[in-house]
């Protein structure tokens, strides 16, 4: 396979990738159910097509599309992911997260590239969140110098990428850097969107459950800073 390109990044070389992507149309295509397909599509806003399949059978196809490959190595995932994302129904993409979140810990701190562009391209909740708390998060907390990209993400246009920064320490619990994560939440606190307004809710709502008197003490310092849905959603489960 020769090296190609999608948008400015390669996608490297992989015998992995070429054995994966062709079992990955074959099984996926041939257990496409247009049925299911248009609901589907129309859930999630017509964000892209479908093929149709549920989650239970799409994970069950997957495992037998996986079996028998070897460990793959970095540039296996890289190809893996930037092809499925070339692809146009919605399942492909889901593959290579669930992919990526599987083999996060043979990523260095030079996929960020690949992750920026697999979080701004098709985006939507259904693969930015995932990305952002299970491959983002972990790059970052791997190699704490890309901090600096997070602090340029949360600035960024792109309300994807903005709520990637907001949610990549999503996981981290007590190792949460709860000043980066109140910055944050300030610097967006006035954005207009919903996505970024629930994510705001949705970190600090995850961060409460490590240390509820610190967020609520944030709140109280912000108050009225945030938008309703944004405090909602951060006292959920703790209370004013």
């Amino acid at each position: 396979m020769s090296v190609t390109g999608v948008g400015s990044l390669s996608v490297p070389r992989s015998t992995l990738a070429d054995t994966v992507l062709e079992r990955l149309t074959a099984m996926y295509g041939a257990a496409a159910d247009p049925a299911r397909a248009a609901p589907m599509r129309a859930y999630m806003k017509d964000v892209a097509p479908f093929l149709g399949l549920t989650t239970p059978v799409r994970r069950a196809l997957s495992r037998t599309v996986l079996e028998g490959t070897p460990r793959p190595a970095e540039p296996d995932c890289t190809a893996i992911a930037l092809r499925c994302w070339a692809l146009p129904e919605r399942e492909y993409q889901y593959f290579a997260v669930d992919f990526l979140r599987r083999h996060a810990r043979v990523l260095s701190s030079g996929f960020l590239p690949v992750a920026r562009h697999l979080v701004s391209t098709v985006p939507w909740w259904d693969t930015v969140d995932l990305l952002a708390a299970h491959v983002v998060g972990p790059l970052v907390a791997a190699d704490p110098a890309l901090t600096a990209d997070m602090d340029a993400w949360i600035v960024d246009d792109d309300l994807w990428i903005a709520r990637t920064a907001l949610l990549h320490q999503l996981r981290y619990k007590d190792r949460t850097d709860a000043e980066r994560l109140f910055a944050y939440c300030v610097r967006q606190s006035g954005h207009p969107d919903f996505f970024i307004r629930k994510a705001i809710g949705w970190a600090l709502r995850e961060y409460a459950k490590t240390d509820p008197d610190a967020v609520r003490a944030f709140l109280a310092q912000e108050k009225g800073r945030f938008a309703p849905l944004s405090v909602r959603e951060a006292l959920k489960n703790i209370g004013a």
